[in-house]
C-alpha cells in the first residue's frame, strides 16, 4: 500500500469533525471523497498532506511521494504559463514541461502571463503543475472548480494516465469525473459525535 489511513480522528478549530476513519490506497487506485460542504473533506486532505496534525490515528505515506493541490491555483500572475511550470518542475527536480502543456491544452498560452488567463485557464495551469512534480500520490481538493466540461475531461484523462503509470489519487469532488475505476468514500459515515457539554470548553484549549 502507498497510503494507509488508520483509525483517524481529525478536528477543525479544535472540534472533531471526523473520527475512526480507515482506508488504504495501492498503486493504480483512485479514491473519491464525497460529503456535503463542511463535512470535513478539506480537513481530512490537509491532515493527510501533513499540513495539520490528527487528533488521533495514523497517516502512513512517504512525504516525498505526495503532492497536495487545494483551492488556490498556486501560480504567479506575473510569470508566463511556461515560466510557472518551469519553476515548479525545477522545484521537484524535473525539466520537461511539454507533457503538462499538452495534457491541459496550454501550449497556445505558453508565453502568456498567467494573470491574463481566464479563471478556467488558471485552474488548468494549476492542475498542470501536478504533472511536473513527479509525485506518486495526488491529494486534490475540489480540483475541477472553474473548469468547463471539456477541461474536466482533460483532468479526468490526466488522472487516468497518472494511475495507469502506478500513481494514486485521492480526490474530494462533488461532480462525477467519469472515472469508472474510482472507489467512493462518503465521509458522512465517519462524522464525529457531538461534544458533551463537559467537553465544550476543552475544545478551545
Amino acid at each position: 500500500m502507498i497510503l494507509n489511513v488508520t483509525d483517524l480522528t481529525i478536528a477543525r478549530g479544535g472540534i472533531p469533525v471526523l473520527e475512526d476513519l480507515t482506508f488504504s490506497l495501492a498503486q493504480g487506485q483512485v479514491l473519491v471523497l464525497r460529503g456535503p460542504n463542511g463535512s470535513g473533506k478539506t480537513t481530512l486532505l490537509r491532515t493527510i498532506a501533513g499540513l495539520q496534525p490528527p487528533v488521533s490515528g495514523r497517516v502512513e505515506v512517504q512525504p516525498e511521494s505526495l503532492v497536495y493541490a487545494g483551492h488556490a491555483d498556486g501560480i504567479k500572475a506575473t510569470l508566463t504559463v511556461a515560466e510557472n511550470l518551469n519553476f515548479w518542475a525545477q522545484v521537484f527536480g524535473n525539466a520537461d514541461i511539454s507533457h503538462a502543456l499538452a495534457a491541459f491544452e496550454l501550449g497556445a498560452f505558453a508565453d502568456r502571463p498567467a494573470g491574463a488567463l481566464s479563471a478556467g485557464q488558471k485552474r488548468r495551469l494549476g492542475l498542470a503543475r501536478l504533472l511536473v512534480t513527479g509525485r506518486v500520490v495526488w491529494v486534490l481538493d475540489e480540483p475541477t472548480v472553474s473548469l468547463d466540461a471539456h477541461a474536466v475531461a482533460m483532468f479526468a484523462m490526466a488522472v487516468r494516465t497518472h494511475v495507469a503509470g502506478g500513481g494514486v489519487a485521492l480526490i474530494a469532488t462533488h461532480i462525477d469525473l467519469g472515472l469508472d475505476e474510482a472507489r467512493v468514500l462518503d465521509v458522512g459515515y465517519y462524522r464525529a459525535r457531538a461534544l458533551a457539554v463537559d467537553d465544550f470548553d476543552g475544545a478551545f484549549l
